[in-house]
Parts: C-alpha cells; sequence; structure tokens
C-alpha cells in the first residue's frame, strides 16, 4: 500500500514537542566517525560545486547521494548521521553542497533553490562516471528532499537504471503552503535564522556582483515568501514567487515516479504544511510510499542516544534493502 499506516518511531519522553525534536538533534549531536574526501566539480554553466566523498573500508558497487536542507550542507548532523550509517552497511556515501553552501560564494549570479534538478543531474552524472557504481539511491532533506521527488518526477522511465531507490525526509511536497507555515508566529526562530543567512548571501554577491545583483528589495524581505518573490523566483527565471512553486513543488511530481520511494514526514513538523500528509498524493502511486510518524520534527528522528544511529538513519537503510515495501 502507498500510505503506511504503521511507524514504529517513538522519540524519548523528554523531547515532547516537534520543536525539541527538531532542534535538539540540530543543535547538540555531533557525529563522529564521519571522514570526506572533497572533490569541486565545473558545472556547464562555468560554476561549481563541492562533493564530500565517504567510502566504506571495502570496496562496493553501491553509492548513496544525500542532498541536504535550505542553507545546510554537508557538516549537517542529519547528513553525516547518514553518512556514518550508510558506511557502516557497506554503501559508499556522496554528500553534495548546493551552490554558495560550501563556505565559498560560487562564482554564477544564480545559486540554488528547491527545484534545481540540473546541479542533481550533473551529481549522479560524476558519479555514474567514476564507473564504481551499479546500485545508487538517491537520498534527500528538507529543500533536497522536494529536489530529489521532482528529479525523480522529471525523468520518470529516463532515469539511469542505476538509480533503484530514493528515500526523502521533512520534504515541503507544497512550496507554497510550507513558506507560509514557516512564516508562523510559532516558527519565527527558524525563519529568523533562514532569512539571516539567506539575506547574507544576497548581500555578498551584491557587492560581488553590483551591476547585476540589487538591493532595492533588500528591506522588504520579511519572509521567505518575501525572498522567493525578490530574489530566488527573478534570480532563476520564474515571473514570481507564486510560479516558482507551482513549476517546482514536488507535488506535482510524484505521479511520474517510477523508482520505490520513501517519504517520511512527522506529523509535528514545524516546517511543514497540512498539504504535506495529504494521503491522496500516494494512493494510486505503486512506487511512493508515504509514512507519517506522529513525532519526529524536522529532520529529527532522534532515537535513544543523542550522538548515536537515528531512526532515521535505521529507516532508510532498511528501506533501500528490501525488495518489496508492503506497509
Amino acid at each position: 500500500m502507498p500510505l503506511i499506516r504503521h511507524s514504529n518511531h517513538t522519540p524519548p519522553f523528554y523531547l515532547f514537542n516537534g520543536h525539541l525534536q527538531t532542534i535538539i538533534p540540530s543543535v547538540l549531536r555531533k557525529v563522529k566517525g564521519v571522514k570526506y574526501q572533497r572533490e569541486r566539480t565545473q558545472t556547464p554553466d562555468g560554476d561549481f560545486l563541492d562533493l564530500d566523498w565517504s567510502y566504506t573500508l571495502q570496496p562496493t558497487r553501491r553509492l548513496a547521494i544525500l542532498s541536504h536542507g535550505l542553507e545546510g550542507d554537508s557538516s549537517r548532523p542529519y547528513i553525516l548521521g547518514m553518512v556514518r550509517e550508510l558506511n557502516a552497511q557497506g554503501w559508499d556515501a556522496l554528500a553534495w553542497n548546493f551552490r554558495g553552501c560550501s563556505g565559498e560564494p560560487n562564482h554564477q549570479l544564480r545559486f540554488y533553490h528547491s527545484g534545481a534538478t540540473e546541479d542533481l543531474e550533473h551529481i549522479v552524472q560524476c558519479a555514474l562516471q567514476t564507473g564504481r557504481y551499479d546500485q545508487i539511491a538517491l537520498i534527500g532533506f528538507s529543500l533536497g528532499g522536494n529536489l530529489t521527488l521532482k528529479y525523480l518526477g522529471e525523468r520518470a522511465k529516463e532515469l539511469h537504471p542505476a538509480i533503484q531507490r530514493s528515500v526523502v525526509f521533512s520534504v515541503p511536497l507544497d512550496l507554497q503552503a510550507c513558506s507560509r507555515q514557516i512564516a508562523l508566529r510559532s516558527n519565527f526562530i527558524y525563519s529568523r535564522r533562514f532569512l539571516k543567512s539567506l539575506r547574507n548571501k544576497v548581500a555578498l554577491k551584491s557587492r560581488r556582483m553590483p551591476d547585476r545583483l540589487s538591493l532595492d528589495s533588500y528591506r522588504k524581505v520579511r519572509s521567505i515568501e518575501d525572498f522567493d518573490e525578490y530574489y530566488t523566483a527573478p534570480l532563476h527565471g520564474f515571473a514570481g514567487a507564486k510560479e516558482y512553486y507551482k513549476q517546482c513543488s514536488s507535488r506535482y511530481f510524484l505521479a511520474q515516479i517510477a523508482i520505490p520511494t520513501l517519504i517520511v514526514n512527522a506529523r509535528n513538523d514545524p516546517f511543514l504544511a497540512p498539504e504535506c500528509f495529504d494521503e491522496e498524493l500516494v494512493k494510486d502511486l505503486p512506487q511512493v510510499f508515504l509514512e507519517i510518524p506522529q513525532k519526529g520534527g524536522h529532520c529529527g528522528f532522534f532515537s535513544n542516544t543523542l550522538h548515536g544511529t537515528y531512526w532515521s538513519e535505521e529507516r532508510a537503510l532498511q528501506f533501500l534493502s528490501e525488495t518489496n515495501e508492503n506497509g
């Protein structure tokens, strides 16, 4: 069944709401044991992407490509934790950093957004060109989850046969609804953090490209939707935030996905709007599975120990190892 009705995730009692389940793993978790080898690849448009590879001790033909969330990078605890567990279970891992997210401003005027699947395709091709892998899984978190689902839907049955499964967590399936969700007063702490980081990047890029990027709208930005209206949309060829959200929301691409794909969205995720739990989206889709734990927060899914293996990592490896998902 496409809806997985019984999820076994149970956070510890002292993390009693979605905010704690989001913040504590993000701020306090330390993941040890992951060793990256960085590679810089040039994109077709003259920009660059930084790739962080993590290899198993024994050679493997399996690779997982991980896509992080908004203003994240390959060093975020949810990425590192997943990489560590993948390596332990015999998978190489490739955690790539979106444009401008690896600690160095990217070269082009554009940066990254929720639907920039051309960059994910470039990463996939980089992995395939190594000749080392005949089984590839895609794993995404939050914005990276939306990007992953859109990518899978766009390519549908033309997807490279090495890409066999996908797992995504905490996905804003409806970008407009979620941009308004995060603008709620209860989410002020998250909104402020994201906007500060995004605005700093725009200001830096404007100083480097003053004739191409104006800060005339800088002070108008009070929300994520404002930022998308004044910067994300025009910098990436969209008429405005509304068009950007409509063209890039992964909910419109689910029906075309042709490989087993698991979406895990916690019911108490403070970032996700009700549209992200719509059972109608998957009820007739044989390859897309929606699992809705009651708890977990946003990219949290804390298990028993702060620094150990998390439920999300166990769940991802379980799904990747299965031949059929029975719900």
